[in-house]
């Protein structure tokens, strides 16, 4: 009666962290660090565009999204990665989401065959991991591989360790960098090496690039950015955004993650392939969404200004927790991944003498067949809300823990 691929879905990590802390009073006034969820204000535009487009509420939108954001999409694309020998075509190379993760669950459905190799398909993952790729896998009735990502290797799964029998078998790997939780940033030699593999062992790279406006100092660079430096390097054979496709959405670059706005662009043929399938499950943009969206990639000034905000409180939590649980400053994200030992403990006595709640880094993560579990002696902080917040926040975090 039921599906049973869905039986191997991790348990949500939401809802084993309330359970965690379930029936713990707080000695301290909350401050919530453990939800995603960006804080800071949304442009200043967005108001009068819904206004000025809330007839349109009226009429069905177009799976392709308006022409307008096609075309702001691909100009954002192509300026921000430089693709200039290889640029986005607003018409066939880039399509509207639903949010993110409505693509990066429906993708799975598209490139997973019934059996590779003569065997269960696989679809690779970093681990830690966003839960959604875990779900998509089992939906789509392939073998999820947790690959760690551990520091010993920067926060990034280690190609070195692939075996051909594995990669043989992949139908989907996903990457995301800036990583989530850990903020680790793909170089472009890596983003290049995945690409390769991907081409050798024809498997689809699905590049989780959400976080990319949020950094430091070195814009990340992006799954395009590298595939039209190899079109440079090699005989020009297929199309140079071959195997790969990128997602990003206004989240967390605009602030707008109720807007459920997002792009997938890179490979037409696959592109072409996630436009029939989105038409069969529905989960199109309103039109006046697709108006916002449009003014927000054409406008870098308020991403400026939000990326600000952000260096502003890392440099507050520089102040704070250095020389603590192996801080560092990731290279981008929104996220501390901070050592402390025994993340579920950690957790509790936060909650309980603090007042602060956290994310136990074994609930991003899956612990592997030898017991080990890469996030589990982490805890992930959200620096989602104002700067006196996290500064209290991380005072009474690095004071609870250390007495």
């Amino acid at each position: 009666m039921l599906n049973s691929n869905l039986d191997v879905l991790p348990e949500n990590a939401f809802p084993r962290l309330a359970e965690l802390i379930a029936g713990i009073t707080p000695a301290q006034s909350p401050i919530l660090l453990s939800l995603g969820e960006p804080g800071h204000p949304m442009p200043d535009f967005v108001g009068d565009i819904l206004q000025a487009h809330q007839s349109d509420y009226t009429k069905y939108p177009p799976i392709d999204g308006t022409p307008g954001f096609r075309s702001a999409a691909a100009g954002w694309l192509n300026r921000r990665f430089g693709l200039h020998a290889c640029p986005v075509n607003p018409d066939g190379g880039v399509l509207p989401l639903n949010g993110t993760r409505e693509g990066l669950f429906s993708i799975a459905f598209i490139v997973t065959p019934p059996r590779k190799a003569d065997k269960q398909p696989a679809i690779l993952m970093p681990n830690p991991f966003y839960q959604c790729y875990a779900g998509a896998a089992a939906a789509a009735g392939a073998e999820a591989i947790y690959l760690d990502a551990p520091a010993e290797t920067g926060f990034l799964p280690d190609l070195d360790k692939l075996t051909p029998e594995l990669l043989e078998r992949t139908a989907l790997f996903y990457l995301c960098s800036p990583a989530n939780p850990q903020g680790a940033v793909a170089g472009l030699d890596y983003l290049k090496r995945l690409i390769t593999l991907a081409r050798e062992f024809d498997f689809v790279i699905a590049f989780d690039e959400c976080y990319s406006e949020i950094y430091l100092d070195t814009p990340p660079p992006g799954g395009l950015q590298a595939a039209q430096m190899l079109a440079g390097e090699r005989d020009g054979a297929g199309h140079p955004f071959a195997n790969l496709l990128v997602f990003n959405s206004l989240s967390k670059r605009s602030n707008l993650a109720g807007l459920r706005s997002g792009l997938i662009a890179g490979d037409p043929m696959l592109l072409a392939k996630f436009r029939q399938f989105r038409a069969y499950v529905g989960p199109t943009n309103p039109l006046p969404a697709d108006a916002v969206a449009t003014a927000a990639w054409s406008d870098e000034a308020h991403v400026i200004a939000n990326r600000a905000l952000y260096r502003e409180k890392f440099t507050v939590a520089e102040g704070i927790l250095t020389g603590h649980f192996d801080y560092y400053t990731p290279a981008g994200g929104f996220f501390l991944w901070l050592n402390v030992g025994d993340s579920e403990a950690a957790t509790k006595k936060l909650w309980r003498e603090a007042g602060v709640k956290v994310l136990p880094g074994k609930y991003l993560s899956r612990t592997q067949p030898d017991g080990t579990n890469p996030g589990a002696q982490y805890i992930r902080v959200a620096l989602v809300l104002e700067r006196d917040s996290i500064a209290e926040g991380l005072r009474r975090i690095r004071d609870v823990l250390n007495g």
